[in-house]
């Protein structure tokens, strides 16, 4: 599934080609998660006016209103002057007179959603209860630890969620807690003050580094110009469950959280 730093890779693989760019035609595949929510008609002849990215939505600003683009589990964006036709699993295309936008998205969790502005309830719905930005200015440390303080859950699970700080990933919340020292079965409240700092520190650190190298690739993600992240070669901890630690040697442990795969080493990690 794109996370954060997958979201915002593909955001800026395309941004600047498209910021300024004439709608000339929107055609539109099979269904997605959402309705578009609007006469497709209405977004031609606009003028793409930049692109922007809350949590795991891109927001695409136009004249008159903004998109509101989500990858879902399995898709991708794609962003060229020549586009082939359409696949089967191809669901939007958002022609200019640079180039087109494309959805590719095989399982069809992904979605396409206009707005009249951020402020409209279409809008506030998606995004009104996301969390901190990690890579920006407000993800300050007190209200992080606060947050943790307010919370019974076990940390990984509330990193996940998203309500908090937005996304830390699965990957990525394997690592961050790695680097942090802490078990990810750990009640968040029970975190003291030096290891929070040093969790609030290392969720900076891992998704601008994920960032840097284009984010992971575990099945077929890349980005809008088809290139693949290689993240995943570097983790610590993720997917090497059985395998020595970096740092100590002891084997890396695999359990599963709310469904979801977790790794971690039971030496350098405590409760």
């Amino acid at each position: 599934m794109p996370e954060l730093p997958e979201v915002e890779v593909t955001r800026r693989s395309f941004a600047n080609a498209i910021t300024g760019a004439r709608i000339e035609a929107v055609v539109m595949g099979k269904s997605l998660r959402w309705p578009l929510g609007c006469d497709p008609q209405l977004l031609v002849g606009q003028q793409v006016v930049g692109v922007r990215r809350r949590g795991k939505y891109l927001l695409l600003d136009m004249e008159q209103g903004l998109l509101l683009l989500h990858l879902g589990m399995s898709g991708s964006l794609r962003f060229a002057a020549d586009m082939p036709e359409a696949g089967p699993h191809d669901h939007f295309d958002l022609v200019t007179h640079r180039g087109t936008l494309r959805l590719h998205d095989p399982r069809r969790f992904g979605a396409v959603v206009y707005a009249t502005s951020e402020d409209s309830p279409v809008a506030a719905k998606l995004l009104g209860g996301l969390g901190m930005e990690p890579l920006s200015e407000e993800f300050l440390l007190p209200t992080f630890q606060a947050g943790l303080k307010k919370s019974r859950m076990p940390i990984k699970q509330l990193l996940l969620a998203g309500r908090l700080v937005v996304g830390v990933g699965n990957i990525y919340a394997s690592e961050v807690l790695f680097l942090s020292g802490i078990r990810p079965t750990t009640v968040a409240s029970r975190i003291g003050a030096a290891r929070v700092h040093k969790l609030h520190q290392a969720i900076r650190s891992v998704l601008a580094r994920a960032v840097e190298m284009g984010g992971s690739t575990l099945r077929d993600f890349s980005n809008a110009d088809g290139m693949a992240g290689h993240f995943q070669t570097a983790a610590n901890v993720y997917g090497r469950d059985g395998q020595p630690c970096h740092a100590c040697g002891t084997a890396i442990e695999l359990i599963r959280q709310g469904q979801r795969s977790t790794y971690f080493c039971r030496q350098c990690q405590r409760p």
